[in-house]
């Protein structure tokens, strides 16, 4: 009888077992990707644990203490350290501090976890390392005992021109610029002077400032060299040195320039070092500039990691196709020009060319590299600053020490030529306990690197899995040592 049915009829059973089939197929696929998504939450959860007991059980491993909402262990050496007189600050007001000098801090509600530290050493005259992150609160760290030496020094004796007595050497102009702009601000109520002294730009302005009467002197060692050897820097009463992002100032090959400048320094001195890490080259120039035993605070760790909060995506790419996957990237990333994204690139003519090529696509950018006029670099970063020109094309002169506030996405359009600076590029989001995206192209020419990066990825606790992409013996080695692990979840 089924043969007499019509065909609707006779199909509609076999349609139905199919479409139940389908059911159970896409169940099971939904309960599996499931089950695996709670086996790798689970996972990092105890990776996560483990690492957190095995940090608070190491030996000298110091307190562990919140910083924007993230736990930072803090690790505190030196002689005399653990004396209860070097107790870390609750609270700014426990400094007993004049007010003109914590104006600076009103806006903050406590001190963020390298001031609680650094300050009761420092206003002690205790020599001085700090291992912290950029973006941690360093310039008030060392800001404010600068004010309070100067202040001891120059006692009563108002009305006489002032002298440099504090020196901060940093490795870039736009560093130094932002030091200047902090430390002019909180001593201004306090009648103290600073001036900002870098290469770039017209040394007239900055030769009449040291002229008219400074208190604090901050500059980059190139220009710092050239103004001591015209004899219009004196800095033989200077008894306050910093020495800021000194890893980097090193890795820039301004040794030379940092011992002549130091040389010229009161040969009593309180001496004050920053740095993200801690190299061999920086420890022995604390070694040789500082007391025998400084005290030492670590926020974090002295090794080289990432920040937790940046989502880190690796893509093995050829190198023709940068242009075509930035484009993408952007209109994935910034599809509505608001928000800000930094594009980092390694070489000056470079960030002219992706400039240039992304302005034709229509986009609105702007650029700081080292072929730009210092106006013109300190306009391209007012514009990024303020929002009014959201996406930038940087050299690593925008990889460390600068504060970019609310950087969404940094995009590595090119791998920088060290681990550490791809760890500075991607510390430019994700500040402030906020989180943020780091895409980074990676090409045959930085193989090199794949293992340093994988280690960097891994200590990051990312979620990993193998990737799809076949392993065929042909792969190169970078290729095997990135593109066999992808980010579980895309953005």
């Amino acid at each position: 009888m089924g043969r007499n049915l019509p065909a609707e009829q006779v199909e509609a059973p076999r349609s139905s077992k199919m479409d139940k089939k389908r059911k159970k197929d896409k169940k099971r696929k939904l309960a599996a990707e499931a089950e695996e998504e709670a086996a790798v939450t689970a996972t990092v959860e105890t990776v996560k644990s483990s690492k957190k007991k095995r940090v608070e059980n190491e030996p000298g491993a110091g307190a562990v203490e919140a910083e924007n909402g993230a736990e930072k262990t803090v690790a505190v050496t030196g002689k005399g350290s653990e004396d209860p007189k070097y107790a870390p600050l609750r609270s700014f007001s426990a400094a007993e501090l004049p007010s003109q000098v914590l104006e600076c801090c009103s806006a903050f509600a406590r001190p963020s976890p390298i001031q609680a530290h650094a300050w009761p050493f420092l206003l002690d005259g205790r020599d001085f390392i700090g291992i912290a992150a950029t973006g941690s609160g360093k310039t008030i760290a060392f800001g404010v005992p600068a004010l309070m030496h100067i202040r001891k020094k120059v006692g009563g004796k108002a009305g006489k021109k002032a002298v440099p007595r504090c020196l901060v050497l940093s490795p870039t102009r736009e560093l130094a610029q932002q030091i200047a702009d902090v430390l002019s601000e909180a001593g201004a109520p306090c009648g103290i002077k600073s001036v900002c002294l870098y290469g770039g730009t017209k040394k007239e302005p900055q030769i009449s400032a040291l002229k008219s009467g400074v208190d604090i002197v901050i500059g980059t060692p190139g220009r710092m060299k050239d103004l001591i050897e015209m004899g219009v820097c004196c800095l033989n009463e200077v008894s306050f040195v910093v020495l800021d992002e000194a890893d980097r100032m090193l890795d820039l090959g301004f040794e030379p320039e940092v011992r002549a400048i130091l040389s010229q320094t009161s040969s009593v001195r309180q001496m004050v070092m920053f740095s993200a890490t801690w190299p061999l080259a920086v420890h022995k120039l604390a070694q040789e500039f500082m007391d025998p035993n400084p005290i030492k605070v670590v926020i974090g760790s002295e090794d080289l990691a990432a920040n937790h909060d940046v989502m880190q995506i690796v893509e093995v790419l050829d190198d023709r196709t940068r242009d075509s996957r930035l484009l993408a990237l952007l209109d994935k990333y910034h599809q509505a020009q608001s928000n800000r994204v930094l594009v980092f690139v390694l070489y000056k003519k470079e960030a002219a060319r992706v400039e240039t090529m992304l302005q034709r696509r229509g986009w609105k950018a702007v650029s700081v590299h080292g072929d730009k006029a210092q106006h013109d670099r300190t306009k391209a970063l007012s514009l990024f600053k303020e929002g009014k020109c959201p996406l930038m094309i940087a050299t690593d002169v925008a990889s460390r020490g600068l504060d970019i506030p609310d950087v969404e996405v940094v995009i590595n359009y090119s791998y920088p030529l060290t681990t550490e600076d791809y760890v500075h590029r991607i510390g430019r989001t994700g500040r402030a306990g906020k989180k943020g995206v780091a895409h980074t192209f990676f090409t045959q020419a930085n193989k090199a690197l794949a293992g340093e990066l994988v280690n960097v990825l891994r200590e990051a606790d990312q979620v990993w899995m193998p990737s799809n992409v076949s392993k065929s013996t042909e792969r190169n080695t970078f290729e095997n040592a990135v593109g066999e692990y992808i980010l579980k979840k895309s953005l």
